[in-house]
């Protein structure tokens, strides 16, 4: 069963989607809103998404909106505290390098966006609710 997790933003969305038990997301990426609808409509061609997990944040009905010709049903999951997680996850995965190893994680930032980190602990809560 593949889950098409999705976080919310006013001007880019980041999704994933994770199947359950897989130990890594089958795809992840971040995307402009207006480019969402075709984004979502490849991952659905691509994979057998049985369900839209999309985070309740703010921008949660403008972008469900986008999304109501999706073809799986779409849930409102909590999205508290997935931001900060997102961090820790992608620094897990991206280890700082050279004189950043000095400074604890909860002072840095990311590169990057992490929208897509963000989107993956999405679905894995709609996969826990599940449970």
């Amino acid at each position: 069963m593949a889950i098409l997790g999705i976080d919310p933003g006013t001007q880019k969305a980041g999704y994933a989607v994770i199947e359950e038990g897989a130990a890594a997301p089958l795809a992840v990426g971040i995307t402009a809103l207006e480019d969402l609808p075709a984004a979502i409509a490849g991952l659905m061609q691509t994979y057998s998404i049985s369900a839209v997990a999309l985070g309740r944040g703010t921008h949660a009905d403008a972008v469900r909106a986008l999304l109501e010709d999706v073809g799986a049903p779409i849930h409102l999951i909590d999205e508290r505290e997935t931001t900060l997680r997102a961090r820790a996850l992608y620094f897990a995965d991206n280890p700082p390098r050279g004189w950043r190893r000095l400074i604890p994680l909860g002072m840095q930032l990311p590169p990057r966006p992490v929208d897509d980190y963000a989107a993956v602990l999405i679905a894995r809560r709609f996969l826990a609710l599940q449970r």
